[in-house]
């Protein structure tokens, strides 16, 4: 099984995409549609990770709540409490943890600063694979 490491060196964005505390909900939703993703890390003006913002942070804290995506900023909707992962932790049990605290999007940390972000889709994505992998090992090892 690979790390979470080699998960993020396979991803077609490569850059980090993340947006500052203090710019609007509309900005994020913006940079989420642009780049076709769930959920943006929030640094602050020190490049410290301080939270993440998600599509479900969106929904949850903005449209059913009845605030302006134009002038609600980021840092009083998102997320605060990140679950983080580290660029060594196995795909496995990354995705049971994240499947166990049901989150979608985990920020990987290595020194300190966040160098990718994965989804569960990116996990799933490698489990189904490395088990295709395994059932084709097992079929030619049957066939002798």
């Amino acid at each position: 099984m690979k790390t979470l490491q080699q998960i993020l060196k396979e991803k077609k964005i490569k850059e980090l995409v993340s947006i500052e505390p203090n710019r609007s909900v509309y900005d994020a939703l913006v940079i989420l549609a642009e780049y076709k993703i769930g959920a943006l890390t929030v640094i602050d003006s020190t490049s410290k990770m301080v939270g993440i913002f998600s599509e479900r942070d969106y929904a949850r804290e903005v449209a059913l709540k009845g605030r302006s995506s134009k002038t609600t900023q980021i840092s009083e909707v998102m997320t605060h409490d990140v679950l983080t992962g580290k660029p060594d932790d196995l795909v496995d049990a990354t995705m049971s943890m994240m499947n166990e605290k049901r989150i979608r999007h985990l920020p990987i940390i290595e020194n300190g600063q966040v160098i990718g972000m994965l989804s569960l889709g990116d996990l799933v994505k490698e489990t189904i694979s490395y088990q295709k992998q395994l059932i084709a090992q097992l079929e030619q090892y049957i066939r002798g």
